[in-house]
């Protein structure tokens, strides 16, 4: 590994864990040190318009990025928090560059080739894993709203596939929609039994 890589350093976080529908996205964000962002913080703290202007900026201005995804056939064999991780994989391995170190929201790791550190509450001190929240909320928002397109009666482009009444009550009168993440227990209370 040259030394420019082992200066690189990657921020991971992921979005769409609680919501009942809908893939989990996860970002990798390698920030330029030269061209600092002003304003990032951790995606949930941001309005829909700021997290919006700020992903145009961090795509723009970033060394790196990406984006992975778990779908929701892979949510529901594997589970919420392996799938989470899985996605960040995916982000990391898809990223231009290869980072010397990789830090990652939370307290747990996924399994990366690169030295890596878990970080609780890392969307709030770290820049390049506030980048990577504000990148994945923005891609899985973006996800839902297709999402809403194809399936209008949930409501998915107002809360994200989120159990808020709304989505609760189109889910008892419309059943489950293919893209409803089956192992999760308000969708499954809803499934014919065995």
């Amino acid at each position: 590994m040259s030394h420019a890589a082992q200066r690189l350093v990657a921020g991971v976080d992921e979005a769409g864990r609680g919501p009942l529908a809908g893939p989990v996205a996860a970002a990798a964000v390698i920030l330029d040190p030269d061209r600092r962002i002003a304003g990032l913080a951790d995606s949930k703290l941001l309005s829909a318009a700021r997290r919006e202007s700020l992903a145009v900026e961090i795509r723009r201005h970033a060394l790196a990025w990406a984006v992975g995804w778990a779908d929701v056939e892979e949510i529901d064999r594997i589970n919420i928090l392996q799938a989470s991780l899985l996605a960040m994989t995916r982000a990391v391995a898809a990223l231009a560059q290869c980072p010397g170190l990789v830090l990652v929201d939370g307290n747990r790791l996924p399994v990366l080739d690169c030295p890596a550190r878990a970080i609780v509450g890392g969307d709030a001190s770290v820049a390049a894993i506030s980048a990577a929240s504000i990148l994945a909320k923005v891609a899985r928002d973006a996800a839902m709203r297709a999402l809403d397109a194809r399936f209008p009666v949930y409501g998915f482009s107002r809360h994200k596939g989120y159990p808020t009444p709304e989505h609760l009550a189109a889910l008892a009168a419309h059943g489950v929609s293919p893209v409803h993440r089956r192992s999760f227990a308000p969708v499954r209370r809803l499934l014919p039994g065995p």
